[in-house]
């Protein structure tokens, strides 16, 4: 998998990647303190309304960005949203009154929800060839799990010797290293879009993802899921702290099981998808997801003791292995139905029709589960995730020789038992 490092450019660009992930974990952790600082007891109403307009810039801003700023070369676009994201992380420490962290986050996401989708469609330029490019993404895979574990240690480690207010200098560092990266690494050049009015580039890529089969396939896996995902953000704090009464530790431990089973899958996806073809790989994860968060659902009803807790990091783990199975191919299918002129469109389609789906059922999970506990909330998004599992079988559903996911020369009869 590290071979694909022997690339010089995308080595650099992944290095920009790990940092500016550091960055932005220690910049949710000093936010969450921040907000404490300001809110008391309400801190809980200020992440969460902060959280929600991250989803809200991430669904509005990503393919109006990718719109606006079609014909502006890929570098100036990076390097520039790069140097927002730190110049709003700079002023972050002066705040004081919540509506300014609303609106510094708005302006900070807005910055990521360019960055990101416009990161991601340069990469299947620098590894054209699928089998590297799987690799790539088992990077980045693990680039983002091994982020929700280091930051928070490497968080800890400085908040022994320094205030929550110099991480936001750590974010800083984390957002100008990663322009500098990118400054100084020569991307490849892409021809600019064919001239078409702006309304046809704003909805280009939605239209694809319309038209596409397989894009309306992902489309309904992303619903998948968003249901365990905000089962698992949202209430594990509330689980392990309210209904299992155990240590702060403890809601580390069970978030980094879910990490942990991620990062698994994450390493062996080059080996499943030289066997197997996305779909497959794909479904798999998704029948698996449902299943997962019922038996969790009927764990946290009906279990009690040592044996509960160590099933529900058992199912935690499970959790974060299927949805790597999930994410991690993702991207090849968006390779796979666009070109060059419609790539970063389509990528910033994915990412803004992907977080959509957490606009739905980050609300639900946590206004469900004050409600009306959450065994019950687990199994409503269950009942979701089995409609977009559903979904995305009856949409892909073909003949058989005619799979989605392999490419024409690797359709042999021979693997049809697989």
């Amino acid at each position: 998998m590290l071979a694909v490092l022997r690339n010089t450019v995308y080595a650099r660009l992944f290095g920009a990647q790990v940092i500016a992930l550091l960055g932005t974990g220690l910049l949710t952790i000093a936010l969450g303190l921040l907000a404490f600082d300001l809110a008391g007891g309400d801190a809980g109403i200020v992440m969460g309304t902060a959280m929600t307009i991250k989803m809200l810039a991430y669904v509005g801003i990503a393919p109006l960005i990718s719109a606006l700023l079609a014909h502006v070369p890929r570098k100036r676009l990076l390097v520039s949203a790069d140097v927002v994201r730190a110049a709003v992380a700079l002023c972050l420490p002066f705040v004081t009154e919540a509506w300014q962290i609303y609106a510094l986050i708005f302006l900070l996401q807005s910055a990521s929800a360019t960055f990101t989708p416009a990161f991601q469609a340069l990469i299947p330029s620098i590894l054209p060839e699928e089998r590297e490019y799987t690799r790539a993404l088992s990077l980045s895979r693990l680039a983002y799990d091994l982020e929700s574990l280091v930051s928070p240690m490497l968080a800890a480690v400085l908040l022994t010797v320094l205030s929550y207010h110099n991480l936001f200098a750590g974010t800083v560092v984390g957002f100008v290293g990663s322009a500098v990266l990118v400054a100084v690494t020569r991307l490849p050049v892409t021809e600019p879009p064919t001239s078409v009015g702006f309304l046809d580039r704003l909805t280009g890529g939605v239209r694809t993802f319309w038209a596409r089969r397989e894009l309306r396939g992902l489309m309904a896996l992303n619903l998948v899921v968003a249901t365990t995902t905000a089962m698992v953000i949202v209430n594990t704090v509330v689980l392990v702290k309210a209904d299992l009464e155990r240590s702060q530790a403890d809601v580390a431990l069970m978030l980094a099981a879910n990490g942990a089973g991620s990062m698994v899958v994450a390493l062996g996806i080059p080996w499943l998808l030289d066997r197997f073809c996305d779909r497959r790989v794909m479904f798999c994860g998704a029948a698996v997801l449902p299943v997962a968060l019922l038996a969790g659902a009927a764990v946290m009803r009906w279990g009690s003791g040592q044996g509960q807790w160590f099933a529900l990091i058992g199912i935690w783990f499970l959790i974060g292995a299927a949805t790597s199975t999930i994410l991690t191919p993702s991207a090849r299918l968006l390779q796979r139905n666009s070109d060059e002129q419609t790539r970063p469109g389509v990528f910033a389609a994915q990412f803004s029709l992907s977080h959509a789906c957490f606009l739905l059922t980050y609300p639900l999970a946590g206004t469900l589960g004050a409600v009306f506990g959450l065994p019950a909330t687990a199994t409503v998004l269950v009942g979701i995730g089995l409609l977009g599992a559903v979904l995305a079988f009856a949409t892909w559903r073909t003949p058989p020789g005619a799979e989605p996911g392999w490419p024409a020369a690797t359709r042999p009869a021979a693997r049809k038992g697989r």
